[in-house]
């Protein structure tokens, strides 16, 4: 009975040890594929029409992406409402405006456009994010990868990829409340991808327009701090003049690699009506807060911990 029973033990640690091996490799792979991914936004060349789904709002976009020696050329164009168009040339965005005579700069910016969702290292998101491999589905004509980006606490959402099976180019993204509704959704309803767009569509006409300094510079004379939850960083700051607004606003944002927040902190203006407390925008979670005479509002899709936490933590150097 014992030598049964030695081995009945062994018969168990192979299969324990085989589910480990199983499950590790199965963690390689869907690593391997966010590596694909995060590599096939920055380097193929395609262009394509996408759907994005924010709430109840709904936006129809154009995308022409070039990369060549010169690095990356990428324009959007928003084909439904108010006339917009985005055009990137490396890390630097310039968006054109409705009115035709102005065009904002961001320099250096920290986001960037779908399909590149992914952040250059995407092993990094692992730390806060489970990532699972599913199965195979179409998208826009094309067999996809399936995989999954379960949050590891409370402070960001899921997200739920589809991954083209020959390039890994991601054509659809989807973000999952933790109650299991969908906050957002980019889709691509018609992508060709390998051809070069001609370099005739990124064409940068500014002449004649005011450009308008948006970036997100690492300033360090903001006056704020803020301490965000973890795997959050701080990848930019700036303080600047908005319209509208009296005196100059600090602008603060924080992302893990996939979530963002963003906090912006402005005097309070006693003859307006101020809003304190949690709020939603769309698909944008917003939690606005008074300090010593300042209003400090954080927004963002996230839970309402993160956009909490965040909020509260803001204090003047």
């Amino acid at each position: 009975m014992q030598a049964e029973g030695c081995v009945w033990s062994r018969g168990i640690l192979l299969v324990l040890a085989g589910w480990l091996l199983a499950g590790a490799a199965q963690a390689d792979t869907a690593l391997d594929w966010l590596n694909r991914a995060a590599q096939a936004a920055k380097e193929q060349n395609y262009s394509g029409v996408y759907v994005y789904h924010h709430g109840e709002h709904v936006e129809v976009m154009r995308v022409l992406h070039r990369a060549d020696a010169r690095g990356e050329q990428e324009k959007v164009e928003v084909l439904d409402g108010t006339p917009r168009q985005f055009l990137r040339i490396n890390n630097d965005v310039y968006c054109h405006l409705p009115d035709g005579r102005h065009v904002r700069l961001e320099r250096n910016a920290p986001r960037r456009f779908f399909p590149a969702l992914l952040p250059s290292e995407p092993q990094a998101l692992l730390a806060y994010y489970d990532a699972k491999l599913g199965g195979s589905e179409r998208v826009a004509g094309r067999l996809c990868q399936v995989l999954t980006l379960e949050p590891r606490d409370g402070y960001r959402y899921a997200f739920n990829l589809w991954l083209d099976k020959r390039t890994g180019l991601p054509l659809k993204s989807r973000i999952v409340n933790e109650n299991g509704a969908v906050v957002s959704m980019f889709v691509f309803s018609e992508i060709q991808i390998g051809k070069m767009p001609d370099a005739k569509h990124f064409q940068n006409d500014i002449a004649g327009k005011r450009v308008i300094n948006a970036s997100l510079d690492r300033v360090t004379d903001a006056a704020w701090s803020a301490k965000a939850p973890p795997g959050y960083v701080q990848v930019g700051a700036a303080v600047r003049p908005l319209p509208g607004k009296a005196a100059p606003v600090t602008h603060l944002v924080y992302s893990d690699g996939l979530s963002v927040l963003s906090m912006f902190i402005e005097p309070t203006d006693p003859r307006a009506h101020t809003f304190s407390g949690l709020s939603a925008e769309g698909a944008i979670g917003i939690y606005a807060r008074s300090v010593d005479g300042y209003t400090v509002t954080t927004l963002g899709e996230a839970p309402a911990a993160a956009l909490i936490e965040t909020g509260n933590s803001a204090r003047k150097k």
